[in-house]
């Protein structure tokens, strides 16, 4: 290249919103690079979005941009291109003349402008549709993530090139040989000299790619670089990268050069594992969708990128799946730089069709197919581009699908290719041409993950099962009892009504194999969504041109119930009930062996469908403080100890078997190691252990030992702490355990236990008496069903879609609230939120409805309610009534009094009852409480 010349700064500026065209000289400048949202130009938007982000200054149309640049005598005489990086639908003018139209959503714009280019001033127009896409554009566009912004992003310049010189110069790496296959053309020349030379840059020792000339006779540039036989690999631990100096000698002289980044790796799919460089990994992945609230679009600077990825890296992430959307260049670069493997997506949500459906757009599908062509030919070089993906959530033509796969393999062969993420969902297919698959299952009830929405049903085994740390996916990736060999064929000719983005679609499903046997890695898809309440003390840090008015409107509902003072407690409360689900998702993950990796849905906030808060990280990707990176990597990371038991809770010297593994794919080489092993509380060491092995090189799942003891023989309900390490590779990992005593037997003299409000409960309340009442469910008419795990993703979403496709609502619960300092619980210690103490006892309950009540009256056990509802839901409430004191416990008695842990709480509450400390503060009258438990 000759030169650059910037073109950022002020440009003249105006919008046009009817699209109507506009005249020079325009009314209002504006500084490129930015969005005119960025910039808060138009309207002001008064609207409040519930479902996302209101963008404050939303604007739709056109945006008129002008600049006048002079152009000097040998600039004149070069080649010139107009580079727009990053922008929406563009139409260029040079002066009066029109230069043309471009609309990609994830590559540059580059306008030849050559023939525009004499000496002397020229003005630059440039007009910028946000409305007219070929494509809905996926989250690239949506108003759920980084908004349908308007504007230029990233760099915006001028790239002046000689007359001959070196183009669309593509690196295929071949580890085998340590060399490179260098693809590119000749501009303005048919032969001369290219001579390469590189080094690496990043890494421990430095390489040299000594210079080499190569004798070019066509302007098709094919040739073969030996990079010598200690050329450095990169992979996620040893990103090593190395520049590569192309130079176009002619006549002896330097007529271009160009300088590459590259990285020699080799990322396939061999079995049901990924590998680099012939070693096996597991991807850890998150999903990303370019939520940057602070701006409204996504950075395109390199170190913008590398403190996000850094960020995800901490948490032990190592790749990332852009979903429908392709990230900046920077992005790439960033990965490059730190090890982590890049899946971006095309731009669409929808259904892939052939020429003989009605529905066809042509049109539609080659600006897709030329969209991927763009994406591997302008990023393609970068080591992190290892997967792309066709879309999300695809129906339609599976020949067509098969075809666009091939066409994309045989253009680019750097990268591996799956049809789209968790394409045809109840009906899954492997293609011909897919390299992995990427789903949630492959039939109704082959599940690969821990827990799904309700109009998605059945539930995952982290919503519905008793908890465990049993559960793998490894039988519902390849079943025992189903013949490999065998095709069985369901008709599935009847439309399907399918969950589609914020909304439903009728899909028509094809027939398929519903014993697929996936002979690929299997990548389980959008993984966790466990969803805390808001923390509205981030209201404060939208200070862009995001406005978290969804967060104000939530804060006020929550205030009108009288619970604002709950808030901070809601949303810890139930952000450490969610670091459990998450921990077994992950858990669950990592111990299947025949899982090629995950991706998470996510590691941050999802700004948008509904105001999905699933992130153990806000949106901005602070920490929500739930959870520090240390503990997180210690069940997400290249190296996760677990053990396999099936329960956490036990009675006094019950047998405890668990059984010890790792799952290890560090790059230092493990020979053996010693596990230590502690059964704890804070004071005391019950039992300890440890087990040595060794023989294990190049495994990637350990089985070290089973543990087999008995719990201790104690008198008092303990929390006791199951500790794992392995000191050689520095992990380990805790496991909470509930011990209860062997006979609980209380006395129930003076206690009057009930289950309805009949006229002998009010009788025994009026001559002073105190009142157990265990209401019946089905005789309540103001309930919430219980359910110990959080929220799927977001409840006013899904309770939307459940009900147009009359389907059941989700319960929409997100944990307890339990003032655990309360003597109830003397005898039943516990947190203020939801432990596996409580599943028995939630999993048997219902929560009463107490919006009615006194805004100060606080249940003892509270259930926290979604932020669309904000009902006071009383679990466990205690008051006076006429002349007695009544405690309220909405359980099955009968159903919780078989299980050690609903036993040990009966026993905790009976005391209280009887003693001094019962006493109730707030009055209910028997009108208000025949209100609140009467149907």
């Amino acid at each position: 290249m000759y030169k650059i010349i910037d073109l950022s700064g002020m440009w003249r500026f105006q919008l046009d919103e009817e699209k109507l065209g506009v005249s020079e000289p325009f009314n209002d400048t504006m500084t490129l690079p930015g969005t005119t949202s960025y910039f808060k130009k138009g309207k002001k938007n008064e609207k409040v979005e519930l479902g996302f982000l209101t963008e404050e200054y939303k604007f739709e149309g056109y945006a008129w941009f002008s600049k006048t640049i002079y152009i000097s005598e040998d600039v004149a005489s070069k080649k010139c291109f107009l580079y727009l990086e990053r922008t929406r639908v563009t139409t260029i003018w040079i002066d009066e003349f029109i230069v043309g139209t471009q609309n990609s959503l994830c590559t540059p714009h580059v306008y030849d402008i050559t023939n525009y280019m004499s000496t002397g001033e020229h003005v630059i127009k440039i007009c910028v549709d946000n409305t007219n896409y070929p494509t809905k554009g996926g989250h690239l566009t949506s108003a759920d993530t980084q908004t349908n912004w308007n504007g230029i992003t990233g760099k915006l310049e001028l790239q002046i090139y000689e007359r001959s010189y070196i183009s669309d110069i593509q690196i295929y790496p071949n580890t085998r040989d340590k060399s490179v296959t260098i693809k590119a053309k000749l501009i303005g020349v048919n032969e001369g000299i290219i001579s390469i030379s590189g080094v690496s840059f990043n890494s421990e020792k430095e390489h040299k790619v000594e210079e080499v000339d190569f004798k070019l006779a066509s302007n098709e540039v094919f040739i073969t670089c030996e990079l010598g036989e200690d050329a450095l690999l990169w992979s996620e631990y040893k990103p090593n990268l190395y520049k590569l100096k192309l130079n176009l000698v002619i006549n002896g002289l330097i007529a271009d050069t160009n300088e590459v980044i590259f990285g020699l790796r080799k990322f396939k799919a061999q079995g049901n594992k990924f590998t680099i460089n012939g070693v096996e990994t597991f991807l850890r992945g998150k999903h990303d969708g370019l939520i940057f609230p602070l701006t409204g679009f996504a950075p395109t600077t390199v170190e913008e990128w590398l403190k996000v990825l850094k960020i995800s890296k901490s948490y032990g992430i190592n790749h990332y799946r852009f979903h429908t959307c392709c990230p900046p260049e920077a992005a790439f670069i960033a990965a490059d730089i730190l090890g982590i493997y890049m899946q971006p997506e095309l731009p669409f949500w929808g259904t892939i069709t052939d020429e003989n459906d009605k529905n066809h757009n042509q049109v539609e599908q080659d600006f897709l197919f030329n969209e991927g062509v763009s994406m591997l030919k302008c990023f393609g070089n970068h080591p992190s581009f290892v997967m792309m993906s066709l879309g999300n959530e695809l129906w339609g033509s599976k020949e067509k699908l098969e075809d666009i796969l091939k066409r994309y393999k045989d253009l680019d062969n750097r990268h591996l290719y799956t049809q789209g993420s968790n394409n045809f969902q109840f009906c899954p297919v492997i293609l011909e041409n897919d390299d992995f698959f990427s789903g949630v299952r492959f039939s109704k009830y082959r599940l690969l993950r821990g827990s799904y929405a309700m109009c998605d049903a059945p539930l995952g085994h982290i919503q519905i099962d008793a908890p465990n740390t049993m559960k793998d996916y490894d039988e519902n990736i390849i079943p025992k009892l189903v013949d490999a060999q065998k095709n069985l064929i369901v008709n599935c000719d009847d439309p399907i009504e399918i969950q589609f983005g914020t909304e439903t679609k009728i899909v028509q499903a094809a027939n398929y194999d519903s014993e697929i046997i996936p002979r690929v890695p299997v990548i389980s898809h959008e993984i966790g969504q466990y969803a805390t309440y808001p923390d509205f003390n981030e209201i404060k840090k939208y200070i862009g041109p995001l406005k978290a008015k969804n967060f104000e409107v939530f804060k006020q509902k929550l205030e009108e119930r009288g619970l604002g003072d709950l808030a901070e407690k809601y949303f810890y409360c139930s952000g450490r009930l969610a670091v459990s689900c998450y921990k077994e998702e992950l858990e669950a993950a990592f111990r299947s062996r025949r899982l090629g990796g995950f991706q998470l849905l996510d590691l941050q906030d999802f700004s948008g469908q509904g105001t999905a808060l699933v992130g153990m990280l806000d949106s901005f990707m602070d920490s929500k403080g739930l959870i520090s990176p240390e503990e997180w990597r210690s069940f997400c990371s290249d190296s996760v100890l677990m053990a396999r038991f099936n329960k956490y809770n036990y009675i006094s010297e019950e047998n405890f078997d668990a059984h010890v593994e790792l799952c290890y794919f560090k790059d230092i080489p493990l020979h053996s190691l010693n596990l230590f092993w502690e059964l704890k509380d804070s004071n005391t060491v019950y039992e300890k252990g440890e087990s040595y092995i060794c023989n294990i090189e190049n495994q990637n799942y350990i089985d070290i030992c089973d543990i087999n003891i008995k719990m201790p023989n104690i008198t008092l309900m303990k929390k006791l702490t199951l500790s794992l390490q392995v000191k050689e590779i520095g992990v380990e990992k805790n496991y909470d355990l509930w011990i209860y005593p062997k006979n609980v037997i209380w006395d129930k003299a003076g206690v009057n236990i009930f289950n309805n409000l009949s006229k002998g409960v009010i009788e025994l309340l009026e001559n002073g008496e105190k009142v157990i009442l265990f209401p019946q469910a089905d005789t309540l008419k103001n309930k919430i069903d219980g359910f110990f795990c959080t929220d799927f993703w977001c409840y006013p979403m899904f309770r939307s879609i459940s009900e147009s496709m009359g389907k059941k609502v989700p319960i929409g619960t997100m944990g307890l609230l339990i003032n655990n300092t309360h003597p109830i619980f003397n005898d039943f210690p516990c947190e203020e939120y939801s432990t596996y103490q409580w599943w028995n006892i939630v999993s048997n309950s219902c929560s009463i409805i107490l919006d009615d009540t006194a805004k100060d009256f606080r249940p003892i056990v509270q259930t926290i309610d979604n932020f669309e509802r904000n009902h006071k839901l009383g679990l466990i409430f205690e008051c006076k009534v006429l002349n007695g004191k009544l405690l309220v416990c909405a359980c099955d008695y009968n159903k919780i009094i078989n299980q050690p842990d609903g036993r040990q709480l009966l026993f905790s509450m009976f005391n209280y009852v009887k003693s001094k400390d019962f006493k109730p503060s707030t009055e209910i009258s028997i009108p208000a409480l025949r209100n609140l438990l009467l149907s």
